[in-house]
């Protein structure tokens, strides 16, 4: 199993990269951890999904707040990069929008992309459900969906669904009035609407206008039904970037997520170092090679000076936001979650790791050694290293074993560990905080002989196979770890990381030598 991220349980999207760094399949999940991890348990896969986890060398994600909103982010992502193995969407649709014009008696329409005038409500995932807030926006308040006014009443005016604005049935301002109460709905905006609705009804009917009444009476009912119903979100003509950030031991974590005309496009991060106007300076160097949005939502704010820059860069006024409450603050909320679970989960494992091996601090730096071999032949030795609880492949090393010409993975393990930090020594290189060996007591003892002739001392485990059993030196019994304890499976991952490089190695090497 290669190292997984720390994985949260929210829905969202997950992006798989190969070893080059591109995104080579991008997928949604109610449950992040759950779907991700399924990838990586044992069992049998179609060819394909053998080909994928065969090159995949990073995982990345991205929380949304429902299913919906990550069904609707991956699509937009996978027509974004086109990973080679997702189904090619190229030919695909867009999620439709329903549409309001701009003409003198708007019309109400279904349209496949954010083109030409009007208002746009979307995206729909449920084509289903689209289809069904359509019609019962357009019948509930009479608008026409021609394209061109006719010039006598059609069809729909004589069942009752159009208000025959073409012959001249209702005024223009009547007219509106319903098109902003179809809107109302459109934006989600029902409450409001139907108190509105019950107060006109009440006069109507203190007026005897009964017929008008009982329209209205059927107006709010298919509006409440409609606020159960309703699945949609509702699509802005600008852009916005919203930025939230983590402050931790001197250093900024921020994250952008970049929406695009109401839809979530991706995310950016960095790390710097903190300083009074740290977010003034970034924002200037960001902007500077990147066109401002229309909006920023940001968790402060900024001065006037700033804005004036970015309304520059612009050509039209940028506003910046930061919102204390609503849809607003809740994205820029959803932006810190991100930020919290993308840059701290891993810190999270390191402090678990502190716990579990009675550690003096968490360890920063942890090196993992494995031996490899077929029946003794080709025999290697590998070393991976993580930092800050991930991976860091410009330190892993690989040894071809030089001491041992037969099966013997205790002498294998101390050929290694004595000839990497034997070198840290010579050099002046930067010890690991902890070292995990691939094996059981043996290997263990083996490591810890080594490190003792070197003067060397640095915490050491050992997990050996078969039971997932972790040992420390000159202790006969293994830890008291649970096998799904998070240190645990952090021990795990980092192992099952080791035994892949290791094997690689080991192939490559037969590989030569079938060739020579």
């Amino acid at each position: 199993m290669m190292y997984l991220p720390e994985l949260p349980e929210d829905p969202g999207c997950y992006l798989f990269s190969n070893a080059a760094g591109e995104i080579i399949y991008i997928g949604k999940a109610k449950n992040l951890k759950k779907r991700v991890s399924s990838y990586f348990q044992r069992g049998e896969y179609d060819q394909k999904t053998e080909a994928l986890l065969q090159r995949i060398a990073s995982v990345d994600f991205i929380i949304t707040e429902t299913e919906v909103e990550a069904l609707i982010l991956e699509n937009t992502l996978i027509k974004k990069h086109q990973p080679k193995y997702n189904i090619n969407l190229k030919d695909a649709k867009n999620y439709a929008f329903i549409q309001i014009t701009d003409d003198e008696f708007p019309r109400i329409g279904i349209a496949r992309r954010v083109e030409g005038d009007g208002t746009f409500f979307g995206p729909f995932v449920s084509a289903k459900e689209r289809d069904y807030l359509f019609s019962v926006v357009k019948k509930t308040f009479y608008l026409r969906s021609c394209r061109r006014m006719p010039k006598r009443a059609c069809l729909r005016y004589h069942i009752g669904s159009c208000s025959a604005p073409c012959i001249g049935k209702i005024k223009r301002e009547d007219y509106l009035k319903d098109v902003r109460r179809a809107e109302s709905v459109l934006r989600g905006k029902t409450d409001e609407l139907i108190r509105a609705l019950h107060d006109e009804m009440l006069k109507k009917s203190a007026k005897q206008e009964f017929e008008r009444a009982m329209e209205l009476r059927e107006q709010i009912a298919a509006v409440e039904h409609l606020r159960e119903r309703q699945k949609m979100k509702r699509q802005k003509r600008y852009n916005e970037d919203i930025i939230n950030y983590v402050i931790s031991d001197g250093k900024v974590y921020l994250m952008i997520f970049n929406v695009y005309k109401g839809t979530l496009e991706g995310k950016q991060e960095f790390i710097f170092d903190e300083d009074d106007d740290f977010l003034e300076e970034f924002l200037v160097q960001y902007y500077s090679e990147h066109e401002p949005p229309s909006e920023l939502i940001l968790p402060k704010g900024v001065n006037d000076a700033l804005i004036s820059f970015l309304s520059r860069r612009k050509e039209r006024k940028v506003r910046i936001t930061f919102p204390k409450r609503g849809d607003k603050k809740k994205l820029l909320d959803l932006v810190g979650k991100n930020v919290e679970i993308g840059f701290f989960g891993d810190r999270l494992k390191l402090k678990e790791l502190e716990k579990a091996l009675l550690l003096p601090e968490p360890p920063e730096i942890i090196e993992c050694f494995d031996i490899s071999h077929l029946s003794g032949t080709s025999m290697v030795g590998s070393m991976v290293q993580f930092r800050n609880g991930k991976p860091d492949k410009r330190n892993y090393r690989k040894f071809k074993i030089r001491s041992v010409d037969w099966i013997d993975d205790f002498a294998a393990i101390a050929e290694v560990v004595r000839r990497r930090y034997l070198r840290l020594l010579r050099e002046g290189g930067e010890f690991p905080d902890l070292i995990i060996i691939d094996g059981g007591k043996g290997q263990l003892s083996s490591a810890l002989e080594e490190l003792e002739k070197l003067e060397l001392k640095i915490p050491l485990v050992a997990i050996a196979k078969r039971e997932e059993e972790i040992y420390v030196p000159k202790v006969s019994s293994p830890l008291l770890l649970k096998k799904g304890d998070k240190a645990s499976l952090f021990i795990q991952e980092i192992r099952d990381e080791a035994h892949r490089f290791a094997i690689a190695y080991n192939r490559l090497l037969r590989k030569k030598k079938v060739v020579q």
